[in-house]
């Protein structure tokens, strides 16, 4: 897996976010033993998706399938969110998978 790292231009407008993601978030958080990348993909998709977190859920889905997730698996979790999150999000979310998935098979 390649390590994760924000958005560099940011750094300009936002360095102490972007380091703290760097830092904290992504050679912390992400780092730690006690769920794995695929795990953890899982968790942070379902909580975009959930939130309504458009601009991030792509990077994230895109991961995701670094990590190991199916796109069968991410469409049976998005599935399943739609009716604790609502329809409008698993929706989009949905919608989303479905070009990364095409955008990678092409």
């Amino acid at each position: 897996m390649a390590k994760q790292s924000a958005p560099q231009e940011l750094a300009g407008i936002a360095p102490k976010l972007v380091e703290v993601t760097n830092e904290v978030l992504f050679a912390d958080v992400w780092e730690r033993a006690e769920l794995s990348p695929r795990d953890r993909s899982l968790v942070t998709v379902s909580a975009l998706a959930a939130l309504y977190r458009t601009e991030q859920l792509p990077y994230h889905l895109g991961k995701a399938l670094e990590n190991g997730l199916s796109v069968q698996e991410l469409s049976e979790a998005i599935t399943h969110l739609a009716f604790y999150a609502g329809w409008p999000n698993a929706m989009t979310a949905i919608t989303q998978l479905k070009k990364i998935a095409d955008e990678r098979s092409a």
